[in-house]
């Protein structure tokens, strides 16, 4: 070990490169985050110092490289719905990308980006959610034209200076609506107050049961809060009604989740009593059992974190881009009794 690193007890760029077997202005490229922007770094050789630097627990010094790069090392998560296994899967992807190049990955937990970003220097940001409002995306031009690089999950926004996150909810939730009013024509509602999730997908839910000649009936359609208690106790209202739905279209995994565990308190049976379906394709969904049937983009919170991850290193220095992710219906175990 150098002799700084005996000095403090902390792994330096020299141990890391005596560990990996590399020259310490490898290692410094490949934590700075340029070597796939380099081509003297091979992928083996940046695996190769990632691991070093993982096992002999080495942190770059923040202020160090931000005098050096110009850099902050800060990524912004602007997440509406903390207690949403989106959002929980959002930043696990998201961390897991940038902790080898050093990075701390800071949350916001509601829609007040803006003033936010304009006190908290940061290298990339996320946001979950954008008003649909004029003012709102002069407010977003405003920040791009400031230098920050956005990422922003939305189904209307065009880029501009930042990219766009785009996956259609409102045709993939008709997918599972569709796929309840295949066996089901008492099918209840649990539908978001989350702006993000309100309209498209609660319309998917009253366009899909009209074109099965179904009504929607206003017994069946609970509106949950933004916290686990409220969209357990919205499942728990729908499920002990006098005539209760024998399906459940919940307008997000984490209401869906909270479903099925109120029926298992009630003692009903998922989905031979009530058929559970949700949106999203969080992980929970399929880990948990009965397994949740949803819909959602494949590999989406790794890819998106991809995204983020380039962005916030400068490998990808490009105008604003549109990522489209298309979404595929995952039928599981809480609609189709294990072994059909």
């Amino acid at each position: 070990m150098d002799a700084k690193a005996r000095r403090t007890g902390r792994a330096t760029l020299r141990t890391v490169a005596e560990e990996a077997g590399v020259s310490t202005a490898t290692v410094s490229y490949v934590v700075s985050g340029r070597a796939g922007r380099s081509a003297g770094v091979s992928e083996e050789t940046a695996r190769r110092v990632r691991a070093a630097a993982e096992r002999l627990g080495y942190r770059p010094n923040p202020a160090a490289r931000s005098m050096r790069t110009g850099k902050t090392g800060v990524v912004l998560l602007s997440l509406t719905m903390l207690s949403d296994p989106w959002s929980q899967a959002v930043a696990e992807a998201v961390n897991r990308a940038l902790l080898p190049h050093g990075f701390t990955t800071l949350i916001m937990a509601d829609d007040d980006w803006q003033p936010v970003l304009q006190r908290q220097p940061c290298d990339a940001a996320f946001l979950d959610f954008v008003p649909a409002s004029p003012d709102a995306r002069q407010r977003l031009a405003d920040l791009a034209a400031a230098g920050h690089r956005l990422v922003i999950f939305d189904e209307r926004l065009e880029p501009n200076d930042f990219d766009v996150i785009r996956s259609a909810d409102m045709p993939a939730s008709r997918m599972v609506v569709d796929h309840l009013t295949r066996e089901h024509t008492k099918i209840g509602c649990l539908t978001a107050t989350t702006r993000r999730t309100k309209t498209n997908r609660f319309h998917a839910y009253t366009a899909g049961l009209a074109a099965a000649g179904i009504d929607v009936r206003k017994d069946y359609v609970e509106v949950y809060p933004r916290d686990a208690a409220g969209a357990y106790a919205a499942a728990m209202r729908l499920l002990t009604l006098p005539d209760r739905p024998t399906a459940i279209f919940a307008t997000t995994d984490f209401a869906a989740i909270s479903a099925i565990h109120a029926a298992q308190r009630l003692r009903l049976r998922v989905p031979e009593d009530v058929a559970v379906a949700g949106v999203g394709n969080t992980r929970e969904s399929e880990q948990m059992d009965p397994a949740l049937t949803t819909v959602g983009p494949t590999d989406f919170f790794d890819q998106l974190a991809e995204i983020i991850r380039a962005r916030a290193v400068g490998e990808d220095d490009s105008p604003g881009r549109l990522h489209e992710f298309p979404w595929t219906l995952f039928v599981r175990d809480s609609t189709q009794p294990r072994g059909e």
